[in-house]
């Protein structure tokens, strides 16, 4: 089975975890392209200068410096790096000049014959065409057990709102907002971890899940879990208040 994978090139959590995926798939899981995206925080392009001063106004000077060091460190760490993992796997990268739903997008993305396309942390919005490529499917990994907290950084609401547990859930890509039927889906109990603990450790376990997740379409074997509308919560990007809320909450951000 093809697996096309499809994500940023973020330079904090995925490279690592994206490596760990392709090591503990199977050998008849093949992924022959990788789509990558520019690295974009706020779901958006947009300047390095407009998400430094966004980054700034929302989480505050020390955050900003937290990160922008670690933005730093990593830039020169090959271990962080997502081109330096396919690379090293001989997996062309796919640097698509379009949008990913254009019509040259999709031809070139189809010409490696994808059974399933896998979205980590994909950061454009998939139409009807894209979804369909794939002859038995499009998922998603979303770190939050659907259908509660669809939508942008579940990792910092979860905390702000004091869960005691959340999840990952990994599911079929329909063209609604993490919508669609779920495949996978793994509990996590939060305890007294900071936000970069909670997303490292959902990051791993996702990677799990979506292992999972590809045996069981490739074995015909899916067995969906409903992830109904009716239930649903949706979260935004926070604001500078969401995050002295964070704070009053005792919850850290690392």
């Amino acid at each position: 089975m093809k697996v096309v994978i499809i994500t940023q090139d973020d330079p904090f959590y995925l490279a690592k975890n994206i490596d760990y995926l392709l090591d503990q798939l199977p050998k008849d899981i093949e992924v022959p392209a990788c789509v990558l995206f520019d690295v974009s925080p706020f779901g958006k392009k947009e300047s390095f200068f407009q998400k430094l001063k966004k980054t700034w106004k929302i989480f505050g000077i020390a955050f900003v410096i937290n990160y922008g060091f670690s933005f730093i460190k990593n830039r020169f760490s090959p271990e962080t790096k997502i081109r330096k993992v396919l690379n090293k796997r001989n997996i062309p990268i796919i640097e698509l000049e379009k949008a990913i739903n254009n019509p040259e997008s999709l031809k070139i993305i189809n010409s490696f014959e994808p059974d399933v396309l896998v979205s980590i942390a994909g950061n454009q919005i998939f139409k009807k065409p894209l979804i369909e490529l794939a002859p038995k499917g499009c998922i998603n990994l979303h770190t939050a057990l659907l259908p509660k907290y669809r939508g942008l950084m579940p990792s910092f609401w979860v905390l702000k709102n004091e869960e005691e547990k959340t999840g990952v859930s990994v599911f079929f890509v329909d063209e609604g907002i993490d919508s669609g039927p779920i495949i996978v889906q793994k509990e996590v109990v939060i305890g007294d971890m900071t936000q970069k603990e909670l997303i490292n450790y959902t990051k791993r376990l996702g990677m799990d899940a979506i292992k999972e997740a590809l045996v069981a379409i490739k074995e015909d074997a899916v067995k969906v879990i409903p992830n109904p509308q009716e239930r649903m919560t949706y979260f935004s990007f926070p604001t500078k208040n969401d995050v002295k809320e964070f704070k009053k909450a005792g919850k850290k951000f690392y």
